[in-house]
């Protein structure tokens, strides 16, 4: 298995930049898109578990769409073969002062693309 093809590994990057730029701008619509939509698809959150991509879409209606912004720190993408990925980072918000985000992704590529099958976000102090 090769880790870290570099095509693979741009393919991931892209997906999480989309990720990324959608989740600061209340992009509910690729954020949903990105999740796998399936019941085995989970996200634990920061005050939140959520089974299956349906609850994860509820979550995302009516989550609040201000103070989304937020500043990532040593980020980690990792590809295993041709079709699962890792991306790990940090993240800091104005809001956040004493505190640090972490975020875990685990991607799969599909036919219709590279999909969110779990995630988990935590915020710790520093």
């Amino acid at each position: 298995m090769k880790i870290n093809d570099p095509a693979v590994l741009a393919e991931v990057t892209a997906a999480f930049s989309e990720y990324e730029t959608a989740l600061v701008g209340n992009d509910v619509a690729t954020l949903d898109r990105l999740f796998k939509d399936s019941p085995q698809t989970l996200r634990y959150g920061v005050a939140e578990n959520l089974y299956g991509y349906d609850e994860i879409a509820a979550f995302r209606a009516v989550r609040p769409s201000t103070g989304l912004v937020r500043m990532l720190e040593r980020t980690v993408i990792t590809t295993y073969g041709e079709t699962t990925a890792t991306a790990n980072t940090m993240f800091r918000r104005e809001s956040m002062v004493g505190k640090v985000g972490r975020q875990s992704q685990t991607w799969i590529k599909f036919a219709e693309g590279w999909r969110v099958v779990s995630a988990h976000v935590s915020i710790i102090p520093e």
